[in-house]
């Protein structure tokens, strides 16, 4: 049996991680400059076990449009190599001896406005995420008053303060978005 303030407290807490999962995803979004965050997806055959690439490998940045990636293990330096390059982030690493650098290929105007629909996809997906909370809050609620937990006014005043929970979530995400789209289109 819950109550009102842990149904809020539980909807406030799952908002707040899918905006964090929104930051998460959005920082591997390719801009111009290089992010170590960009190879975070890349799996690397490693003894017959696909890895994360960051699990085998130390990945830096040399400058704005470089990283370096350099494996813990010399004979891993083509897999690693091998996996950056079939990846579809459309990066052609090249190695030298046991360091694999990664330049970031400039953005063109058509590919910076494919980014900037991929941004406001996973933005659309976090407000659906935020939305899906609201909903199951306000069930909740409504279950409440049926069970006679709680009186009509609690329910009104508790879908009140969700909705501004929700309202602070999705402003939080366009916010996001915006700055997202800025850095995706400023050359």
């Amino acid at each position: 049996m819950n109550t009102i303030a842990e149904v809020k407290k539980n909807a406030e807490a799952k908002m707040s991680k899918s905006v964090e999962s929104l930051k998460s995803d959005l920082s591997k979004v390719r801009t111009g400059r290089a992010n170590p965050g960009i190879l975070d997806h890349v799996m690397v055959d490693y003894y017959g076990n696909p890895t994360p690439i960051n699990q085998v490998a130390n990945i830096t940045l040399i400058d704005g449009r470089t990283i370096s990636v350099q494996p813990w293990e010399k004979k891993m330096v083509s897999a690693v190599e091998k996996a950056i390059r079939d990846s579809d982030l459309g990066l052609n690493p090249a190695s030298v001896g046991d360091l694999i650098r990664v330049p970031m290929p400039p953005l063109n105007e058509e590919r910076r406005k494919e980014m900037v629909k991929l941004v406001r996809t996973e933005g659309e997906d976090a407000k659906i995420a935020v939305r899906n909370i609201r909903r199951e809050a306000n069930e909740s609620f409504k279950k409440m008053v049926k069970e006679k937990e709680c009186s009509e006014d609690d329910e009104r005043r508790a879908q009140d303060d969700i909705q501004k929970l929700t309202d602070k979530f999705v402003k939080q995400i366009d916010g996001l978005l915006a700055e997202k789209e800025k850095e995706v289109m400023t050359v």
